[in-house]
């Protein structure tokens, strides 16, 4: 019961991901554990590792992290959460800013993520919802549907109706 926890200890436990991933000038190393000397250096190898940053892990971070793709930028941000070692985590339109072909790479890394962990994902993209345990459609704040991807996708509601024009965007249908 998160009433039972130090609000300290709740946030120690919790690990947010945002649409807009914000970098500093610097190592991938400081940008990843943002200072915190409590990340062991095993967690954080880790972490790229899962992730699959190994690439950019030697890289030297511009302003904003100009130098590296939405892609590379997002799955920094996927290692920064898992380096924590989460119990919970936060996705807030975690793919939203990325193009399809990135996204691919960047759903296998939310999986590994994802794995014996709760998440709350908020999210647009129903790619990114569409293996999770239980989704909410939600319209003008009201919950209208809940369920797994293909329960709702077997109903005629607001879940399929996005995902038929999700799809047809994909295809470059109009």
């Amino acid at each position: 019961d998160v009433r039972d926890l130090l609000q300290a200890d709740l946030r120690r436990r919790m690990a947010l991901v945002l649409q807009d991933v914000i970098l500093f000038p610097g190592t991938v190393q400081d940008n990843l554990t943002l200072g915190d000397g409590t990340i062991a250096p095993g967690d954080l190898a880790e972490a790229i590792r899962v992730v699959g940053i190994e690439q950019v892990s030697d890289t030297v971070v511009a302003e904003r992290g100009t130098n590296l793709s939405a892609g590379q930028r997002q799955l920094l941000s996927f290692a920064r959460a898992l380096a924590r070692r989460p119990d919970v985590l936060l996705l807030d339109e975690a793919t939203a800013a990325i193009d399809p072909h990135t996204e691919r790479t960047v759903q296998r890394a939310l999986e590994r993520l994802l794995e014996g962990r709760t998440a709350l994902i908020v999210a647009h993209r129903l790619s990114t919802v569409q293996n999770v345990d239980r989704i909410l459609v939600m319209e003008h704040g009201r919950i209208v549907e809940q369920g797994t991807h293909q329960a709702l996708l077997s109903q005629d509601g607001a879940y399929r109706q996005l995902h038929r024009l999700q799809n047809r965007v994909a295809e470059g249908v109009s």
